[in-house]
């Protein structure tokens, strides 16, 4: 049986925000709530929607120059509660730990980043992103009850499964996302991994 799960509060962090506005609108229009840090979280705002800050969810704010921000147990405990787990659901409530239902992620420019001759060592290391393919990998470990979203070019995906069938997904659905999301993780490290054999 192909399992539904109703999207209601959605993670967004990105570095490209092109091609975000649409997704956005229709999540907003199903009445999901996002939750999002920095950058994001203003261009979500700038659109006129409502965004609360990871910050004030972890009670920590974005440190080390940027380094920081949504590696925090109440973020990837929200993503990686396991719904049906009766202790899982009663730590989330002594912890305080919201439900992630969906997270949507585009990760720092790492190889275009390799590609442009004036970066500097310092400038490449500095677009290995930690918090973005950590939670790629968080949220397609926990497809059964999680939505991953690993890259601009599966927006359209998404957008396609709302406008079918609302703010729901199946677990067929998000199990295929899942799968892409290991893929964009899977390529992500082989580009870090070429670029320090070098």
């Amino acid at each position: 049986m192909a399992e539904r799960k109703r999207i209601k509060t959605a993670l967004v962090s990105v570095f490209h925000k092109d091609g975000l506005e649409e997704l956005l609108k229709k999540l907003n229009d199903e009445g999901v709530r996002f939750l999002s840090t920095g950058g994001t979280q203003k261009f979500i705002e700038s659109l006129g929607y409502e965004c609360q800050a990871v910050e004030n969810v972890t009670t920590y704010p974005s440190i080390l120059g940027g380094r920081v921000k949504t590696l925090h147990p109440k973020v990837f405990g929200g993503i990686l509660a396991r719904r049906d787990n009766e202790g899982d659901r009663e730590q989330m409530a002594q912890y305080e730990i919201p439900e992630i239902d969906l997270v949507v992620v585009d990760l720092y420019p790492f190889e275009q980043t390799v590609a442009d001759t004036s970066s500097s060592e310092q400038d490449i290391i500095e677009k290995i992103d930690i918090g973005g393919i950590s939670l790629i990998r968080a949220a397609a470990k926990n497809f059964s009850d999680v939505v991953i979203v690993p890259s601009k070019a599966e927006y359209g995906v998404l957008l396609d499964i709302l406008n079918a069938q609302g703010a729901e997904t199946t677990r067929e659905q998000r199990k295929m996302l899942a799968e892409r999301a290991f893929g964009v993780s899977s390529h992500y490290d082989t580009a870090i991994n070429a670029w320090f054999k070098k």
